[in-house]
């Protein structure tokens, strides 16, 4: 297969929702229909103690919720889906708008009975503000929710979104009795053992056949062709420009834990969805064909395996191919790097690869070389551009509880804040250290984690912090910006990466800064060069 072949064959997208919704059970019954996997295990059932693939931290399992985001891979119909499960819990928001910058495309889950949440709207925004392809799946259909128009509405209206359904349910809740697939014009009919042969479709090319009323009943029959001719006169005829361009989103319907409607919506995005599209980096456009390799760290997970302390940098290829052996350079630092083990990912499994092409995903074993950011060239200095660090909401002291144990402390700290977990502010006054969440239970994970990863305690007090202000000075010589720093001295501190960061007490503190001081510009956001 030659090497475009090897790219168009590819597709990279991420999961998104509010928690709950059903990503990660939506994730696993992608991977069964791939082959990936032979059984899903319910991912908040305790009866199944399997836990779900793609969810490997312990404070996941614990609590049924994805943390990281996780990468899955599997072939199906001759194309090489990865998927990248993101996590939906708001405090987790920043891992997932990284990861959005590495997808070509995005599945939208939505709860039929909760309709449109919050999360979902701030990422969908996301998606809209780079024009990312996405599709909608509307989730959980055997329960009762809301009806299927309104849904579709609320689509529309709180996502902003141009909708046209490709599946239509046939009852709903209680009464629900299958999907017909306006995609392939074919009907799924729902039973309630989930173990039953799933490719068990009956095709019904006339919707006036009599056949439709023996299989769902006269009643329903009348219903869906009702609706149906409806969809067509309301919503658009799907058009793939329109969906690949951000301007239009098939819709589908479907129960992920029942295994219903899934392949449905899979066999449609495997046709429709975008190959590796082209990425922007600060000097040109980079395409995915080109012949030489580039691609960007989107996502660095400390001791993904807890029996070898090893850190993995996930890449996103961008063009090219990634092979194994050769040195490639690293451009913030200027040197170049060597890789003998990369891996390709299954769900927990893990494989070294030796060759990878644009689109797939690549995890690279990092001594610390890697920043979330970083680009990685055949020898071209440039940056891939993306995501900013966002001003945190929480702020905390973090404290060493274990004094025999400060290296690790530090050790971890420094490690999770490279995998972008929080971000960590040291004190210019007293050098004390401030760790900044977008959600308090951030605080938790790295507790956690310090404690099981490391062998490290810590413990938290209180910082009466507001925002987090990155300075910019116009002149860093002038009388002013020295004042400023004179007079603003206690709230000062330092990031990671040795920005200066102004850490304000209040909105009214951040206004009179403003005022007072000029020249001295204050940022919410830290643009990271991606």
């Amino acid at each position: 297969m030659s090497f475009k072949d090897e790219i168009l064959k590819r597709r990279t997208f991420a999961v998104i929702a509010h928690p709950d919704a059903g990503k990660t059970t939506l994730t696993e019954k992608l991977l069964l229909f791939g082959g990936a996997i032979q059984e899903a295990g319910a991912v908040k059932s305790n009866k199944i103690k399997k836990g779900a693939t793609s969810d490997f931290m312990e404070i996941e399992r614990q609590r049924g919720i994805s943390v990281a985001t996780s990468v899955l891979a599997f072939n199906y119909k001759e194309k090489k889906v990865n998927i990248l499960d993101t996590p939906g819990h708001k405090d987790f928001a920043e891992d997932t708008f990284r990861t959005l910058t590495a997808v070509d495309s995005v599945i939208v889950v939505i709860d039929v009975a909760k309709g449109v949440e919050e999360q979902t709207e701030k990422l969908v925004e996301v998606c809209r503000m780079r024009n990312i392809p996405m599709i909608v799946f509307i989730n959980k259909l055997d329960r009762e929710g809301k009806d299927a128009f309104d849904l579709l509405d609320e689509v529309e209206q709180k996502l902003g979104l141009k909708v046209t359904p490709l599946s239509f349910p046939i009852g709903m809740g209680y009464d629900f009795q299958g999907i017909y697939n306006i995609w392939e014009k074919n009907i799924n009919l729902f039973s309630e053992d989930s173990r039953k042969n799933i490719d068990d479709v009956i095709t019904i090319d006339n919707l006036e056949d009599e056949a439709l009323d023996k299989l769902v009943g006269g009643k329903a029959a009348t219903r869906l062709r009702e609706e149906l001719e409806l969809v067509a006169e309301v919503y658009p005829e799907f058009n793939r420009e329109d969906y690949i361009n951000g301007d239009l989103q098939p819709v589908f319907f479907g129960s992920a834990l029942n295994n219903f409607g899934v392949r449905e919506m899979l066999d449609c995005f495997i046709e429709i969805a975008p190959s590796p599209r082209a990425k922007d980096s600060d000097t040109r456009t980079v395409q995915p064909d080109e012949n030489k390799f580039a691609g960007f760290v989107f996502k660095i997970h400390a001791n993904m395996d807890p029996k070898h302390r090893d850190r993995l940098a996930f890449i996103k290829i961008v063009s090219g191919t990634f092979e194994r052996n050769k040195p490639y350079m690293h451009v913030r630092l200027g040197k170049n790097l060597k890789f003998s083990s990369p891996n390709a990912f299954f769900a927990e499994k893990k494989e070294i690869v030796d060759i990878s092409y644009a689109g797939d995903i690549v995890g690279l074993h990092d001594t610390g070389n890697f920043k979330i950011g970083d680009t990685l060239t055949e020898g071209e200095l440039m940056n891939f551009r993306g995501i900013p660090s966002f001003s945190p909401e929480h702020f905390r002291y973090i404290n060493n509880a274990d004094p025999m144990k400060s290296k690790q402390l530090e050790k971890g700290i420094d490690q999770l804040m490279d995998e972008g977990v929080a971000q960590l502010f040291t004190l210019e006054l007293n050098g004390r250290k401030v760790i900044g969440t977008v959600g308090a239970l951030q605080y938790e994970v790295i507790q956690y984690r310090l404690e099981h990863e490391y062998g490290a305690k810590c413990t938290y007090e209180p910082f009466a912090a507001f925002k987090a202000c990155w300075v910019r000075p116009e002149d860093p010589k002038n009388e002013e910006f020295a004042e400023f720093k004179r007079v603003k001295q206690r709230f000062l501190a330092k990031d990671k990466s040795g920005q200066l960061v102004f850490l304000a007490d209040s909105d009214f503190s951040i206004q009179m800064t403003q005022s007072k001081y000029p020249s001295v510009k204050l940022d919410y956001v830290s643009e990271r060069i991606l």
